[in-house]
């Protein structure tokens, strides 16, 4: 039986691409890597963007400031002692001391104008018989009766204050005694505003005045500018901040950066081989954190043989070092024990992989983002440290600056000169609370899961 074959024709237009009426809109993402990612995340963020400018500044500050603001942080200027920001800084040019006699006046009163260079009283000899004490305060006297400093007891009808004088207003009182040495009813007080003044040798000496000038007393000029005033001994504020920022950062950066190394390879090892190993040195970093540290800090200064009033940085580092360890180590541990069990762990190990390869490779850089934001919470905690540390006097000694130990030297005059304390204080908490919300970016932005909840 012989087949039928049969052709079918079809026409040219059968074979026409199809033509869509809607058009076909491709969603596409560029490919990030996981750290890419993280910068997005994290510049989403606008604390924790504002707190990285804010750690940028304050390295800037640190870093370039003494190379910008060029003044020695140990210079005392004498003239500007626990000078506020803004303060007047006028200086006017009087004549060389000359010792004054003194004499009598009918009348309580100062023998001419008070200024830093001395402060003449004259008054009438109102108890002759047995003397007069002399008190100055720079608060104005009320019913307590607190009349002050005791500057001298004299049985003269004057006298001349040169104490330690400063640009502001001072009350003097000249209180009449008794046959007993003892202050009685009868005394005056007066009231004066002291005017900053300097001679010419001193103008000539701090650059105010040319050596082959010779200018008419009178004269006023203006002394050396402090952009955030002067400590109690009359040193640039600014200047000590920079400075004592060095201190307190490269403690707040070099310790945590030893202990979170040593807690990352402690924790790794302990968390790989598991076990009795892994419980035998968890165990040991418990008894670690039970340590006192206040104690150990002791001890090391003890063991460096460093002496009362001298610079504790060292024994600080090591007490650091040694104690604080074992949070990053916990971390780190169980990070690696859920690790371990991935799958690709267990195809390396199929494929020969050893073990320093395995914790090196794979198992710490899947850790980076941990470590990371353990560092970023181990700054500030650090720079409280070293901070509180100094502050009782254990940690930086002066005249070395750092922020600690000039809140230290700064709560001594905080009721008459706040500024003291204020500014270092104020540097620590932004310090503190720019690490703090920078890490808590971080850890937003490192955390794989928060990116499956949104």
């Amino acid at each position: 039986m012989k087949a039928t074959q049969t052709t079918t024709t079809f026409a040219a237009d059968a074979f026409a691409p199809l033509v869509q009426d809607q058009d076909v809109q491709a969603i596409s993402r560029p490919s990030l890597s996981y750290w890419q990612d993280a910068w997005l995340r994290l510049r989403a963020n606008r604390r924790a963007l504002i707190s990285l400018w804010i750690v940028i500044g304050l390295l800037l500050f640190t870093f370039l400031g003494p190379a910008v603001w060029q003044v020695d942080p140990s210079v005392q200027d004498v003239e500007q002692i626990s000078q506020a920001p803004g303060a007047n800084r006028s200086v006017t040019l009087v004549e060389e001391y000359v010792p004054w006699q003194g004499e009598g006046s009918s009348s309580f009163a100062f023998a001419e104008t008070p200024t830093t260079q001395s402060v003449r009283l004259q008054w009438d000899n109102f108890s002759p018989q047995y003397g007069y004490r002399i008190y100055r305060t720079p608060y104005s006297i009320g019913p307590e009766r607190a009349f002050g400093l005791p500057l001298a007891e004299s049985t003269e009808p004057f006298f001349e204050d040169r104490l330690d004088l400063r640009p502001m207003s001072y009350y003097y009182t000249v209180m009449a005694m008794d046959a007993d040495g003892e202050n009685t009813d009868n005394y005056h007080t007066i009231a004066g505003t002291v005017a900053r003044v300097i001679t010419l040798e001193d103008a000539r000496s701090r650059g105010l005045v040319a050596a082959q000038d010779n200018p008419p007393m009178g004269t006023a000029y203006q002394l050396a500018w402090h952009p955030l005033g002067t400590d109690y001994l009359g040193r640039d504020m600014l200047a000590r901040l920079m400075h004592g920022a060095r201190v307190s950062l490269f403690i707040g950066f070099f310790a945590p950066f030893l202990y979170v190394l040593i807690g990352v390879i402690y924790g790794s090892t302990a968390g790989f081989l598991g076990g009795v190993t892994d419980q035998l040195m968890m165990r040991f970093a418990d008894f670690v954190v039970a340590l006192p540290f206040l104690l150990f800090m002791i001890l090391f200064k003890v063991m460096t043989n460093t002496g009362p009033g001298e610079s504790g940085i060292i024994p600080m580092l090591f007490a650091m070092v040694v104690l604080l360890w074992p949070a990053t180590a916990r971390l780190v541990r169980g990070q690696i024990l859920q690790i371990r069990e991935e799958g690709y762990i267990s195809a390396s190990r199929l494929l020969g992989a050893k073990t320093n390869y395995l914790v090196l490779r794979h198992m710490i850089p899947n850790t980076m983002g941990v470590i990371l934001v353990t560092i970023t919470f181990a700054v500030p905690s650090a720079i409280f440290t070293e901070a509180f540390l100094s502050f009782i006097g254990m940690g930086v000694a002066p005249p070395t600056p750092s922020w600690g130990s000039m809140c230290n030297e700064g709560i001594k005059t905080m009721l008459t000169h706040p500024h003291e304390l204020i500014f270092p204080a104020l540097f620590i908490s932004i310090t503190v609370l720019a690490f703090n919300m920078l890490g808590d970016g971080l850890r937003d932005a490192l955390d794989a899961r928060m990116r499956n909840r949104e």
